[in-house]
């Protein structure tokens, strides 16, 4: 038999794996909008945004323009 407190943890849950799923996508978004701002940069102005973010980013973010426009 199905409680009320039963029903409560799936809506928790639910509400949970939600809101991890539309961190993801907004993460995911919003590296790919720098993505493609990147890429339509000159490259001395690219260089210059790229050795201003925090490394781990930079560096995400030089391989998805190696990989997705073949910018070195």
């Amino acid at each position: 038999m199905i409680g009320e407190r039963d029903i409560v943890v799936w809506i928790v849950s639910t509400l949970l794996a939600l809101g991890v799923g539309w961190s993801r996508y907004d993460k995911w978004r919003t590296r790919n909008k720098l993505v493609r701002e990147l890429a339509a940069m000159d490259p001395e102005r690219r260089e210059k945004v790229l050795s201003r973010l925090n490394p781990k980013l930079a560096m995400d973010a030089r391989e998805q323009l190696m990989k997705r426009f073949r910018i070195t």
